[in-house]
């Protein structure tokens, strides 16, 4: 199968899979071009991105901290196509959650300087709480048990699990399908809780997204629960598997900060508030997840919507 050919198998899919995604989890069409958004339409965007004034930074110690270190700390991963992947010909850092860190730290510093720790959904927690990130973005579930261990700025979007599968394999196409079936998680991740109510005869946790999908193509595991934002990035670049439901809940995702920074939390859902009301957010997100999912950008979630946030 031709890559264009999966492309517009795999929008058809969406379509109809993000109807029952999230509020508005549609975008607008198109081929993807590496993992989410050319160099220069992400420069154009990072060009017209708001700066802190000197008043904004004085209202955050963190905040303070950052922009005197001159970088910014973001607990990330690399290999979530659309959301958060190097690419290995120039280095970058390509997607929308990839994208939203650099004008983070644009907003702060005044350039888009990031470093970012590799934060497996084991260790996002502990890296927080002993400050080796400044933040982590990479699809960060706000949850209230969560909440009790880091703050959460946002929610930034809101996703909702479903299920992949080998492709042509149909004996899953729904949740209920779940029961009996050996079923791939990352760990420490919503959807690996969320399974359970399902009955599967194994839950198999992972360390990663690019993990499950190696064991399910392997046979490790007879499908795999994850985001859609995470599935439709793996559909798009991998020709061996297959989103094979709709979303069943929502799941909203967070900034998380240090426990009990309050200011920095302020600081930062001040921060999205702006490129949200400056239409930054959609572009961000027309450029990555748009690419795939069609129909229009969605609706930014409010901050402060969800519980724990």
């Amino acid at each position: 199968m031709t890559a264009s050919t999966r492309r517009r198998r795999l929008a058809a899919l969406l379509t109809a899979v993000a109807l029952g995604a999230v509020t508005a989890c549609t975008s607008s069409g198109g081929a993807v071009p590496d993992s989410g958004g050319s160099a220069n339409q992400e420069q154009s965007l990072l060009d017209r991105a708001p700066v802190a004034s000197d008043a904004d930074l004085a209202t955050s110690p963190t905040a303070q901290a950052i922009k005197q270190r001159g970088q910014i700390l973001i607990g990330s991963q690399l290999d979530t196509p659309l959301l958060s992947q190097q690419n290995p010909t120039t280095g970058q850092t390509e997607g929308f959650d990839a994208i939203l860190g650099r004008l983070l730290a644009k907003y702060i510093l005044g350039q888009p300087n990031v470093k970012i720790v590799n934060s497996t959904s084991q260790i996002r927690e502990a890296l927080l709480q002993n400050n080796t990130v400044d933040v982590v973005l990479h699809t960060y579930s706000i949850t209230p048990a969560r909440a009790e261990k880091v703050s959460f700025a946002g929610p930034y979007f809101v996703s909702g699990p479903a299920i992949m599968a080998r492709k042509g394999d149909t004996s899953v196409t729904k949740p209920q399908d779940l029961k009996g079936k050996r079923v791939l998680a990352v760990t420490n991740s919503t959807g690996s809780a969320m399974v359970q109510q399902y009955e599967p005869a194994q839950v198999i946790t992972l360390s990663t997204n690019s993990e499950c999908v190696t064991a399910l193509e392997q046979g490790r595991g007879d499908a795999y629960v994850n985001d859609l934002t995470q599935l439709a990035g793996n559909a798009q670049t991998n020709d061996k598997v297959q989103i094979v439901s709709g979303t069943f809940g929502q799941d909203p995702y967070g900034i998380g900060i240090h426990h009990g920074d309050e200011t920095f939390k302020r600081f930062v859902n001040t921060w999205l508030e702006k490129i949200q009301a400056a239409g930054l957010w959609q572009e961000a997100y027309k450029q990555t997840l748009g690419t795939v999912i069609p129909g229009d950008a969605p609706v930014p979630p409010k901050t402060g919507s969800v519980p724990g946030s």
